[in-house]
């Protein structure tokens, strides 16, 4: 179905998204041989994310000026030299303000990778078939967010500092996997982005970090409501992935770009169901829900972002997406912390319901941006005819 060149690229950003998906566990794992306690390893945890967010969009537009593939290369080194510096100085027993400071290099860094990749299968992948390439891109990566946590505990057999040697092999792998065969884009001025009519899009992408986070953080708060033992927790999460994973792979095989509104209808009814607290019965159904919108509606974002976004903002752009998506993720969370457990999935279902139902609906087409205006005077081309057919009818009337 796709090239060599494809599945290059899907190798390159699968093990770049690795030290992500690895990150938690592993945290906690240094953190705990450091120090005895956990809690470094979540305050390590969230220095990284915070510093992933602060960088994407530098990160990003930066990628755009000096040529993605380049920038995607250095970008993964300086990851995986940043997390190999990370595992020696926990080895040599560093103190905790130093492995903090430590970890901001390589979450920086790490910022705009996602946008990068992103960018990156614009030029791989022909537009017909964007919408399947980012469905199994989709499908994917819940196989590597389930691999991640295991990849730690095996490797932590060997050591508390392996998995962190691990991630940085993985991102240096990955930049050897970043496509070649890509030119730059040589625009005469540099475009805006269209953040206007991206607003939608990137709605839809905060709506599935904010609603998808309920679900992942408080899996052990909603079988603990039914009374079921602590072991069906992670029952949970998988039933989440699984479902995920179908719905990209199903979303995969029509290959078609249908309209978001049908699946955020589906997080509406799935997240009302967790809410409603109707035994097991209700918490299935609405996970599963949730999970089989959530592949679809990140593609259909995905593919109309990248539609609107200029060639040379790409990577910016996505790396805008991913931030807004990870902006939802951590207000999800914080959600399930403070908020009683039955009123946290209803602020995903508020922000599916808003974006979805708002006054201007989505448009049915988006028009790709074009930088030096080629798009107007194509339109200004097209309309000279029939002006000039006009002028000549008026003539002969006249005569």
């Amino acid at each position: 179905m796709f090239t060599t060149t494809y599945w290059r690229w899907s190798a390159g950003v699968q093990l770049a998204r690795l030290p992500s998906a690895m990150a938690p566990l592993a945290f906690t794992a240094v953190a705990a041989a450091v120090t005895g306690s956990y809690r470094l390893g979540g305050v390590l945890m969230a220095v990284y994310v915070v510093a992933e967010m602060a960088g994407a969009v530098p990160v990003g537009r930066l990628l755009d000026r000096v040529g993605t593939v380049r920038g995607l290369r250095t970008l993964l080194l300086v990851v995986a030299v940043g997390l190999a510096v990370v595992a020696m100085a926990a080895e040599a027993r560093a103190n905790e303000a130093t492995l903090i400071a430590l970890v901001v290099l390589p979450g920086l860094a790490g910022g705009g990778v996602a946008g990068g990749f992103r960018a990156l299968l614009a030029a791989i992948v022909d537009e017909r078939q964007l919408t399947r390439a980012v469905a199994v891109d989709a499908m994917i990566l819940d196989g590597v967010l389930v691999a991640g946590p295991v990849l730690v505990a095996v490797a932590s057999v060997s050591g508390p500092f392996v998995p962190l040697f691990a991630m940085a092999g993985a991102a240096a792998v990955a930049a050897c996997l970043v496509p070649s065969r890509v030119t730059k884009p040589r625009l005469k001025a540099r475009s805006k982005v269209p953040l206007k009519a991206c607003l939608p899009w990137l709605g839809c992408q905060f709506t599935v970090g904010l609603l998808l986070s309920t679900i992942e953080v408080a899996p052990l708060p909603l079988v603990e409501r039914l009374n079921a033992p602590a072991a069906a927790a992670p029952g949970v999460v998988a039933l989440l992935c699984g479902a995920s994973i179908a719905g990209s792979a199903i979303y995969a095989w029509r290959g078609r770009d249908r309209g978001p509104r049908l699946f955020l209808a589906g997080f509406v009814i799935g997240g009302t169901l967790v809410t409603a607290d109707l035994g097991w019965a209700g918490l299935i159904a609405g996970v599963v829900l949730i999970g089989g919108a959530t592949g679809p509606l990140v593609t259909i974002a995905s593919v109309n972002m990248q539609r609107l976004l200029p060639e040379d903002r790409r990577s910016e752009g996505f790396s805008v997406s991913f931030t807004v998506q990870s902006c939802g993720f951590g207000l999800g969370s914080l959600a399930v912390g403070v908020l009683p457990l039955w009123l946290a999935p209803l602020l995903g279902v508020a922000a599916a319901i808003s974006i979805g139902w708002s006054r201007r609906p989505f448009p049915r087409g988006a028009r790709r941006c074009d930088a030096d205006g080629s798009v107007g005077r194509l339109l200004a081309l097209r309309q000279q005819p029939r002006s000039l057919n006009h002028n000549a009818e008026e003539q002969g009337r006249r005569r």
